[in-house]
């Protein structure tokens, strides 16, 4: 694999991985080259970045590489995050924000093994939003937190209590679920065929 294909693959884990980072043995077993290697991308990286019309940095933070905003651009995020559009909410906070709705009390662990995929920004998101918060700590080895829903939750939903969500259906059929995703996929094709 040449260099700017290796690039562009760390790149993409890099954003995959988020706020957690990735540390040059993993990116080193994944490209399953060198870490001399991974090095000399990772500066490759930081130097495309430190070019001015750039809006990502690459920061090394405890060991660990992440993608992360440059602070000179920090008004305008602050602007964007104060704006009435990004008070929706995304797709993974309103998955995670359904799962604790209904579970709860539930630990993030048990979240994530539910949704498959990591949740730890959904739960910030919604922790920050005000509603989710913190009900407990789970019996047992580490003692998770256990989230539940908030007040602000129910007023944001219109609703009065937790009992006014709708019931989650009983048995969910397979085969209607494979009919529908192959009339969605029919149905992409058709819009953008290859």
């Amino acid at each position: 694999m040449k260099l700017e294909q290796m690039k562009a693959v760390v790149e993409g884990l890099l954003f995959i991985v988020g706020d957690e980072g990735i540390d040059c043995k993993q990116i080193a077993d994944v490209l399953q080259v060198s870490e001399t290697i991974v090095v000399e991308i990772l500066e490759a990286i930081k130097k495309d970045y430190a070019n001015p019309d750039r809006g990502i940095d690459l920061v090394e933070v405890a060991g660990v590489y992440q993608l992360t905003t440059k602070s000179e651009h920090a008004e305008f995020y602050k602007r964007f995050a104060d704006s009435p559009t990004s008070s929706t909410l995304s797709q993974a906070a309103l998955e995670t924000l359904a799962i604790i709705a209904y579970k709860q009390p539930i630990t993030r662990a048990e979240i994530e093994e539910i949704r498959g995929v990591k949740t730890e920004r959904p739960l910030a998101t919604l922790t920050s939003k005000g509603l989710i918060k913190e009900v407990g700590r789970a019996e047992g080895i580490g003692r998770a937190i256990l989230y539940g829903t908030t007040k602000e939750f129910l007023e944001y939903f219109g609703l009065k209590s937790l009992e006014e969500l709708p019931s989650l259906p009983e048995k969910i059929d397979e085969s209607e679920l494979d009919k529908e995703a192959d009339l969605f996929f029919e149905k992409f094709q058709d819009t953008f065929p290859e």
